[in-house]
């Protein structure tokens, strides 16, 4: 019966996640700088290629906050159906990165500084970008700027297509095809993962799943591989070899519900680093009360096509006179 249980219980949680409308969440890694270079040292980088130590400092250090907000309950939401985002990359010392999206627009600012201390590798100021740089120098000098989110999918979907090229509509799952793939992985889980539940005060209770990596995987990806031609494009499914190679210890999910709602979930992937020197690798995903996410005001149109344009202009070879070619 506590098998039954503990899934009863995460799957009325997951659904109640799909009854919302709007979804707060952090995440980050449960590691340290050192297991972090074990692991790069595991795939033998070239001489020169080793991960810096700022960069192991700055992922094991560093958060994810996202904010996702939809016109209709998760469960029923299209991909036109989400019409807000918000994320922010922070470090100890700080935020890194955030940017918005609200309806057409992508609001975009950095903390220029502390990036470039927290990757080793200083980033060039604000006075150094040459004229044709425009707004991208108040992305430097921290401000918010503002992206036209259809002239960079434009863009995007022209890059290496032949003019005049309509971008090919991308495969979606119909609902008949996304019910029979849950209900394949819903069986796969539990014919696969133990579930074990222990509860708390206050209304707090943990459910631990645990199951063996190479199995779980193997057979989720057999549940796939009939729907592979109706994948997003570029999502590639493990060979057989590549799933007989795969660790196979076991992963470790404790996932904390207060009141029936789910709040964290902390997966322990340690084991499947398969190095003694890899003492803590895992993810942590934490519900938290967010926003909305708003159009911050003042932001600074950029125009990514003229930007390109000038940069790469800038860049170009000189003629017999000195000056830039084409300018």
């Amino acid at each position: 019966m506590e098998q039954l249980s503990a899934g009863q219980k995460l799957d009325e949680a997951f659904e109640k996640l799909n009854q919302e409308k709007s979804l707060s969440f952090e995440f980050s890694l449960d590691t340290d700088a050192a297991s972090l270079k074990a692991m790069d040292g595991s795939s033998s980088p070239e001489p020169g290629e080793e991960m810096p130590d700022e960069v192991a400092q700055l992922l094991s250090d560093a958060k994810v906050s996202v904010t996702v907000q939809s016109k209709k309950p998760f469960g029923k939401s299209g991909e036109k159906d989400f019409d807000r985002m918000a994320m922010k990359v922070s470090g100890p010392d700080g935020r890194l990165v955030e940017y918005r999206v609200i309806g057409d627009q992508t609001y975009l600012r950095t903390d220029a500084s502390t990036l470039g201390k927290a990757m080793g590798a200083p980033l060039p100021k604000a006075a150094d970008l040459p004229p044709e740089a425009g707004a991208l120098k108040k992305v430097l000098e921290g401000e918010w700027v503002k992206i036209d989110t259809k002239q960079m999918e434009e863009l995007a979907a022209e890059n290496g297509a032949e003019p005049g090229a309509e971008p090919s509509p991308q495969p979606t799952l119909d609902a008949a095809t996304q019910k029979k793939l849950m209900k394949a992985v819903r069986e796969v889980v539990a014919r696969e993962v133990t579930l074990k539940s222990a509860g708390g005060g206050d209304g707090t209770e943990r459910v631990t799943a645990t199951a063996p990596f190479r199995t779980l995987a193997t057979e989720l990806v057999g549940e796939l591989r009939p729907l592979v031609k109706k994948l997003p494009p570029g999502m590639e499914l493990p060979t057989d070899k590549e799933l007989k190679d795969a660790p196979d210890g076991k992963v470790k999910a404790d996932i904390t519900l207060k009141n029936g709602e789910l709040k964290e979930v902390r997966l322990d992937l340690a084991k499947l680093a398969e190095n003694t020197k890899v003492k803590k690798f895992g993810l942590v995903i934490r519900m938290t009360d967010g926003v909305k996410p708003t159009a911050p005001a003042g932001a600074t149109e950029l125009d990514v096509e003229q930007l390109m344009a000038g940069m790469f202009g800038g860049m170009g070879a000189e003629g017999p006179d000195g000056a830039v070619d084409g300018m």
